[in-house]
């Protein structure tokens, strides 16, 4: 796909989005499942997500996904406290409030951050997996508000259980049916209480989850060195949830860290556009990243986060850092910095690096791969048998130094306190160490492309089968594997996965937006890489088309 040539400077102003009829749209326009079935609420990898201008994200939407979580909670006996966040996206604070009406019609006990701030993914598993500890006979889950990277106009609405990661296949799916089932029958099963009153009923606490993350912080990641060591950080938010954490953060463990952009704008105007035009939060990548780019050599790390806090992105003097290239860094270093035991294994999704698996198998340790998606590491988190999940995404979580489980679901702070850590213990920054690890394991070249599918053509694609697959060789290697089910856990991928011994593509479609990706890399070049593009698009355009 061509760059487009406003990638990485700020958007006209006349080009942001009209918060107010954005708004508007939210509360006047109605879902019609009979008549427009694309209408629905859709849990992809990671909640319900879309814009109130289309009839994706509106008032009844999460009227009907709140009262379904209600009804799930009362089928499967869990009375404690339900977590509830929000990020700084504009539907954000309307689905919160509307969320807020069914939680306490339906008489739950909903705690949520003091002075009605706002609440990082990673906060909010934190505090369920932290509840649950202590209270084993009343389980806490949770509910974030949140698109995650997703641009101005979006909202997204996802559900954490009482594990405390993203919720599984088989939950999204019964809150999928039951939200669009009380859709159909025009909500007469939603229960309701004004919000106004809502907020005296009793059924609603607010506390502050900052402090005990915080204070936590120092139980996952080295901070006595980064402080000691005098490494300067530089954030950038992004105007995202986690941004009143960090002056606390660095107060609190004396960090010379800098907040470099402290605006909080519903139309995130500060943004640079992304690659392809439009005003996204994903930390991962050069062109919305380009503010914290441009100051790289004030700061020996700078860290930015989407919205919601899951994700990272990490800046050194060399630039901003591949995802696949920082978690292959992060790996190593924590499989030799930290006490876990021997056999705990590490997880990666299927579209991640090979140089992970290089990694990994240096240090002694085992792969755990599965699809894509993080709630397919929630469960080794939380039993302690994973030390580390990963998605190539740019999102990751893993133990605390003790080995114990700290969260179930992405977390940018620590990802991003890491690659201080790493240059404040071993003298290095994290580019400069992935540089060593590709002089003794390779240069992989990582490539992802989408092209546009429409849900037949999608679900075409989820069915492909091995048998798809009736050459020996792929790029001019032989071909090793094919996979539809991920090797860790022998889960469906939703796709394909085709292996050599020098490269692989994957294909999957998205599951929140009309298009499928292709991911490639190549341990043998860019021409190597062009070769392994054209046979699997030739592959899957075969399929669909």
């Amino acid at each position: 796909m061509a760059i487009h040539p406003g990638a990485g400077k700020k958007a006209a102003q006349s080009e942001l989005v009209n918060i107010p009829k954005l708004m508007s749209a939210y509360y006047l326009n109605e879902p019609d499942l009979e008549q427009n079935p694309e209408q629905c609420v859709a849990f992809g990898t990671s909640g319900h997500r879309g814009c109130s201008y289309n009839v994706k994200f509106n008032e009844s939407h999460i009227l009907a996904i709140t009262q379904a979580i209600c009804d799930y909670r009362k089928n499967n006996n869990i009375f404690g406290p339900l977590f509830l966040g929000k990020d700084t996206h504009a539907l954000s604070e309307a689905a919160f409030n509307s969320a807020i009406e069914v939680l306490v019609a339906n008489e739950v006990q909903v705690i949520t951050q003091e002075n009605d701030d706002y609440t990082p993914t990673p906060v909010i598993s934190h505090a369920i997996v932290t509840y649950n500890k202590s209270h084993p006979n009343e389980l806490a889950d949770g509910i974030v508000v949140t698109p995650s990277h997703n641009p101005p106009q979006d909202g997204g609405f996802k559900y954490n259980p009482p594990n405390g990661g993203p919720a599984d296949t088989d939950v999204t799916k019964w809150i999928e049916d039951r939200a669009n089932q009380l859709l159909i029958e025009d909500l007469v099963e939603v229960e309701l209480f004004p919000f106004a009153k809502a907020k005296r009923s009793g059924f609603i606490r607010y506390e502050d989850l900052m402090a005990p993350y915080i204070d936590d912080l120092q139980n996952i990641i080295n901070l006595k060195a980064i402080a000691e060591a005098g490494v300067t950080i530089g954030v950038d938010p992004l105007g995202g949830s986690g941004i009143n954490f960090w002056p606390i953060i660095a107060k609190k463990y004396g960090l010379d860290l800098t907040v470099v952009n402290d605006v909080v704008d519903p139309a995130f105007g500060f943004m640079p556009l992304d690659k392809d035009g439009k005003i996204r939060m994903d930390c991962s990548s050069p062109y919305a990243m380009a503010n914290l780019i441009a100051i790289k050599d004030d700061f020996d790390i700078g860290i930015g986060n989407d919205p919601d806090y899951d994700r990272h992105g990490i800046v050194t003097t060399d630039g901003l850092m591949n995802p696949n290239h920082f978690l292959a860094v992060a790996i190593d270093y924590l499989l030799n910095h930290r006490a876990w035991p021997s056999d705990v294994k590490i997880g990666k999704t299927l579209v991640s690096s090979g140089m992970i698996d290089k990694v990994v198998n240096a240090n002694n340790r085992e792969v755990y791969e599965v699809p894509v998606g993080f709630k397919w590491f929630v469960k080794g988190l939380n039993k302690q048998w994973l030390a580390f999940g990963g998605e190539e995404s740019a999102g990751a979580s893993f133990l605390r130094l003790n080995g114990d489980v700290w969260n179930t679901d992405k977390d940018g702070f620590i990802l991003g306190l890491l690659a201080a850590e790493i240059l404040a213990v071993t003298g290095k920054t994290p580019s400069q160490r992935y540089k060593e690890l590709e002089a003794q394991f390779g240069a992989p070249i990582y490539k992802r492309i989408d092209a546009p599918a429409n849900a037949a053509q999608k679900d075409k694609l989820k069915a492909l089968s091995a048998a798809d697959v009736t050459a020996d060789t792929l790029a001019g290697d032989k071909i090793t594997q094919v996979l539809t089910n991920a090797p860790g856990n022998k889960a469906a991928i939703g796709g394909l996965k085709v292996v050599t011994e020098f490269g692989w593509f994957a294909a999957r479609p998205s599951g929140t937006e009309d298009i499928y990706k292709i991911y490639l890399e190549s341990f043998k070049g860019e021409a190597h890489l062009a070769q392994l593009e054209q046979e699997a698009k030739d592959l899957v355009d075969s399929v669909i088309s």
